[in-house]
């Protein structure tokens, strides 16, 4: 696996806010903590939220800035801006810690304050 083109292609997913090319990254027992939100356990209930936040923003846009490979996954940091649904902008620096199982995350921890959405 390709650390940059598993991160780039994971979040351009994100990004086009896009369950059906999402879908494919996860692993069935998938785990996904997005900021203060509660933990979701499984790939479809993991999809459904996806679908839900996606739901309250208009956009948003990633930018990766560091991308680490370490055994059994990838950490990766950037800055991902929002528009809301009211068109007004904001922006937060997160990270991300993917631990991956046969090239499929299986805990998919997303570190941000989003307190501002």
């Amino acid at each position: 696996m390709q650390a940059n083109q598993f991160i780039k292609h994971l979040y351009q997913a994100v990004d086009e806010k896009s369950l059906d090319k999402l879908s494919p990254f996860l692993a069935d027992q998938v785990n996904f903590k997005l900021a203060n939100f509660p933990s979701t356990q499984g790939k479809v209930a993991v999809l459904e939220a996806n679908k839900a936040f996606f739901t309250s923003i208009q956009s948003m846009q990633h930018r990766l800035d560091n991308i680490w490979q370490i055994e059994g996954g990838l950490i990766c940091h950037g800055e991902v801006s929002y528009i809301r649904l009211d068109q007004t902008k904001t922006s937060a620096n997160f990270a991300t810690i993917l631990k991956l199982e046969d090239d499929k995350i299986v805990d998919y921890l997303v570190y941000a304050d989003l307190s501002q959405l």
